[in-house]
Formats: C-alpha cells, sequence, structure tokens
C-alpha cells in the first residue's frame, strides 16, 4: 500500500466565468479526485487576481485552491482534465506534505531548545548579584 501524499493545486479560471460556474467546475474537478479515491481536504476560492502576465488575452482570473490527499493517481487524471479544459487558464500543482513535515521537526527542535533555555540556571554572575543583593537591571 502506498503512502497517502498532500498536494495543493491552484488553479486559474477565466475571468468572465461567474461564481457559480467557477464553483461548478471546482465540484467537478472535486468528484474527479474522489473518484480515484483521493480525499480532497480543502478547498478555498482565492477570489478574483490580477494576473502578473497576460494569459489569452486576459488580465485577470480567478484563483481556486485544492489540498488534496492522495496516491498521486488522482492527480495525473486531475492535470489531464485541466489541460483540457478551456476555462482553466493556468495550473500548478505541489507536493506539500515532505516540505510540512520538515517544518513540523524544526519547530519541534525550536521548542526543545526554548524548554531547555528557560529551565537552564543563571549564569555564576548573575547568581552572586544575586545573592549580594545587586539588582543587574539597575546598574
Amino acid at each position: 500500500m502506498t503512502e497517502n501524499r498532500i498536494y495543493e493545486v491552484v488553479f486559474i479560471v477565466d475571468p468572465e466565468a461567474d461564481d457559480e460556474e467557477v464553483m461548478k467546475l471546482s465540484e467537478a474537478l472535486q468528484k474527479i479526485v474522489t473518484s480515484q479515491k483521493g480525499n480532497v481536504t480543502r478547498t478555498e476560492l482565492m477570489g478574483r487576481r490580477q494576473l502578473a502576465y497576460e494569459i489569452k488575452h486576459k488580465r485577470e482570473g480567478t484563483y481556486v485552491l485544492l489540498e488534496i490527499e492522495g496516491s498521486g493517481r488522482e492527480i495525473a487524471e486531475l492535470e489531464r482534465r485541466m489541460r483540457v479544459n478551456d476555462r482553466i487558464l493556468r495550473y500548478i500543482t505541489v507536493r506539500v506534505d515532505e516540505d510540512r513535515r520538515r517544518a513540523d521537526k524544526l519547530k519541534d527542535r525550536r521548542a526543545r531548545k526554548a524548554a531547555k533555555r528557560a529551565a537552564a540556571p543563571k549564569s555564576r554572575g548573575s547568581q552572586a548579584a544575586a545573592a549580594a543583593g545587586f539588582d543587574e537591571d539597575a546598574a
């Protein structure tokens, strides 16, 4: 059995498509993923934005983000369908599970170091000053 991976798919829809059409397109793509035994964990309609450069004589597009959990087979089918759809101007798929795992590992390491620093005893100079009644901040 293969390990499930996490992918983020962002696609740009033609600005002439209304919100209802964008939602129908998004739902159709989600059905493709579920039919391939994948799982859509998050859907976000990011709205209409200006493009960095003109695509098919369009200067704007509606951005949609899908977060998909699966084996990768569903991504191949999804990209094939997006490639032939005239309403989708551009798409990009990024595998994010390894990056998230690495970020969690670094976050845990930073938390351990911070806990170690908080639990570490004060330096000898500050202990001696405290014993003598001196306030380091006032000096």
